[in-house]
């Protein structure tokens, strides 16, 4: 195994930056997710460690070795991309052996051995004798990862590898991938643009925007303390509520608050906004200590009794995330309160600590 590390890694195409200024380490042994919305550099990102593209500047190194030059076959890497590509008049043993037959310090044995443990991992015994022809696409793509680990390489690479598998399927296939992860213990870095996998999948996250990667972390830690704006929003489902503030000394006032905000006297000028996520909001039919009345907008039913209310409180529209509905009917009045332990403070898009 082997730790990748993105030295100032730069891509440009043309004028335009695809990837700006990349350093930082994605550790051995680790599941790292590369998430972000479309454009936002992670593909980009993920070629270069592949070979696929090179640097406009900065160096890619696996461990002490620097790769930044080489081509994909020395870099000794597995791949699967989003269309596997598949030999159809082979049998799915026999694809998942097909890459092992390259390499000499194999004897037949060994690849056997390796051939029959991927079957084992990836719960494919019973079709080890099937075409390809024969699968679904997520049991394509299952062959595709399982034909990608068999080769033991440090290093794993999935390029949105469930985007063309519907939905019960992909399902399966996230189970599948956090076992084949959990058991093998390669260096993977996974491509998504899907929180859910990245949440289920990863050992840290790598959330992307613009090129450049705002914040590196658990992902649980990357859910509760998102370090920017960006975060908060693109995590969630909805994303988290933003509320404008306005700074008078060292107190903050906003209309979900029904008492100022302290905080410190170096906090800065600049736009300064209220981020709470939609589950850690309280409703309540009768005023409360420290609650905020608030009009009913607008409810979805959701799933296992979880639902979500959009209340208006003064201008603006509070998302609440709450098992049952709201305690009244649309164009009615609840009370909302917002826990101070739950509400985070955001200067110019960034977190800033009280």
């Amino acid at each position: 195994m082997a730790d990748i590390i993105i030295d100032h890694v730069t891509k440009r195409f043309g004028t335009f930056t695809a990837v700006d200024d990349l350093d930082i380490r994605f550790s051995d042994g680790d599941v790292t997710c590369l998430l972000g919305p479309s454009g936002c550099g992670k593909t980009t990102l993920m070629r270069m460690i592949a070979g696929l593209e090179t640097p406009s500047s900065g160096r890619i190194l696996f461990g002490e070795r620097d790769v930044t030059q080489l081509p994909p076959r020395k870099r000794n890497i597995g791949m699967v991309f989003q269309y596997p590509v598949m030999y159809p008049t082979l049998s799915v043993a026999e694809n998942i052996a097909q890459p092992l037959k390259h390499d000499r310090s194999l004897s037949r044995g060994e690849r056997e051995r390796r051939v029959e443990e991927v079957l084992d991992l990836l719960d494919m015994r019973k079709q080890a004798r099937a075409f390809i022809d024969d699968l679904d696409a997520g049991s394509r793509q299952k062959v595709a990862v399982g034909r990608s680990v068999a080769r033991q390489t440090d290093i794993v690479l999935f390029d949105e590898p469930t985007t063309n598998v519907e939905v019960n399927a992909k399902l399966q296939l996230i189970r599948t991938f956090k076992a084949v992860t959990q058991r093998l213990k390669q260096t993977i870095v996974y491509v998504t643009h899907d929180q859910t996998e990245a949440m289920t999948l990863a050992d840290r996250i790598a959330l992307m925007k613009d090129g450049s990667i705002v914040q590196y972390d658990a992902p649980r830690r990357l859910y509760n303390d998102p370090s920017t704006e960006f975060g908060g929003w693109f995590l969630g489902n909805p994303g988290m509520n933003f509320i404008a503030a306005e700074r008078r000394g060292n107190q903050l006032h906003a209309t979900i608050l029904d008492s100022p905000l302290d905080v410190a006297s170096d906090l800065g000028g600049g736009e300064i906004v209220l981020g709470i996520r939609p589950e850690n909001v309280l409703m309540h039919s009768e005023p409360g200590p420290g609650s905020v009345e608030g009009r009913v907008t607008e409810q979805t039913i959701g799933i296992a009794g979880r639902n979500l209310a959009r209340i208006a409180v003064g201008s603006a529209v509070i998302k609440v995330k709450a098992d049952g509905p709201a305690p009244v009917a649309a164009d009615g009045t609840v009370q909302l309160s917002f826990p101070r332990d739950r509400i985070l403070v955001f200067r110019n898009g960034a977190r800033v600590t009280l």
